[in-house]
């Protein structure tokens, strides 16, 4: 079953806020759906939300079509650019927004296939990326792979496979993975709830740990080498990725542990220059002080929910995409492939 998919008029995707307790299917006709579940993560993680807003856009070219009006109207682009503005950090929204946006002028049939199209480039981009990213981290570490996670980089945050944990997933199928850490990830615990469901799902050996034994499961030597995905990629190599990556990547590069990023070409945004150019989303506070609707701390507190952190690229080991690794010098940026 894949995280996201299309279905004649609508988008089919997983509910991720109820895993793992509970597995659902929902069934988004509106912007406005399509909108809220990027913003409330019932769909989440950089390639997934890209697509999501790719199948945002052909929804809102059916509805001016059905209404008798132009797909490519001024009504249909503000539409796009509500899909567009719904998350600000990972860069694949954007990507994919603007890409079925150009096909307007083309009409309903050419958006609806733009838009479809992504869903099973996004699952041979992923597919590549991992077994790609899989030799790499044989070539530096030989025998059984103990890896360390952060976030959910899988199939859920993805159409299929998945960026991080697809590396993952394609080390076990080669018998080559010994054991993965999974950060817990707060506030929302998406390592704990979603990369812990998908592991448990693939059958691999692993401990949740929480955030702040990150960098004491490395220090300890229980790890080969770290695997994260990224919303976005600077030119300069920056990457921004959910909060608490910075510090794991600190802490390889003290312990000379490999840190490695895991993440499609569409994530590669080489408008901007650098970390510093990145929109870092800032969340509702109330996802650090409650628990599902429970206080967590006194009435009076609050919350800097930041929802990402930047990894300067000078403790990034290598970059893996579907069609390159890139180890950067210092001083070097990246270009397109």
């Amino acid at each position: 079953m894949r995280t996201i998919d299309w279905q004649g008029d609508r988008v089919v995707t997983i509910d991720q806020t109820l895993l793992p307790g509970e597995r659902r299917m929902l069934e988004l006709t509106t912007v406005d759906a399509v909108i809220d579940a990027i913003k409330r993560l019932a769909i989440r993680g950089a390639p997934a939300i890209g697509v999501a807003g790719g199948l945002g856009v052909a929804i809102a070219a059916q509805h001016a079509a059905a209404r008798g009006e132009a797909v490519d109207s001024p009504a249909v682009r503000a539409e796009a650019q509500r899909v567009r503005a719904a998350r600000p950090t990972a860069v694949n929204l954007a990507w994919a927004v603007d890409r079925v946006v150009a096909r307007l002028p083309e009409g309903l049939d050419a958006v609806v296939a733009e838009a479809t199209g992504l869903i099973e480039a996004d699952a041979r981009a992923n597919e590549a990326l991992s077994r790609r990213g899989a030799a790499f981290v044989r070539s530096l570490v030989p025998g059984g792979v103990g890896v360390q996670t952060h976030c959910n980089a899988g199939a859920l945050a993805c159409v299929d496979w998945g960026t991080a944990l697809g590396i993952v997933r394609a080390l076990h199928e080669d018998g080559a993975l010994r054991e993965v850490f999974a950060d817990e990830t707060r506030p929302l615990l998406q390592g704990a709830r979603l990369t812990a469901f998908e592991l448990e799902e693939m059958g691999v050996r692993y401990h949740v740990v929480v955030d702040g034994a990150g960098a004491s499961v490395i220090a300890r030597g229980l790890v080969d080498v770290v695997i994260v995905g990224a919303d976005r990629v600077a030119a300069n190599g920056d990457v921004a990725n959910k909060i608490g990556t910075y510090p794991l990547a600190l802490a390889a590069a003290r312990a000379g542990v490999p840190f490695v990023v895991a993440a499609p070409e569409s994530t590669v945004d080489l408008r901007t220059p650098s970390g510093a150019d990145i929109v870092i989303e800032e969340r509702d506070e109330t996802e650090v002080l409650q628990w599902r609707g429970h206080p967590v701390a006194p009435p009076g507190a609050r919350a800097l929910n930041l929802a990402f952190d930047v990894t300067p690229h000078d403790l990034v080991t290598a970059l893996v995409t579907e069609t390159r690794v890139v180890r950067l010098a210092a001083g070097e940026r990246l270009v397109a492939p």
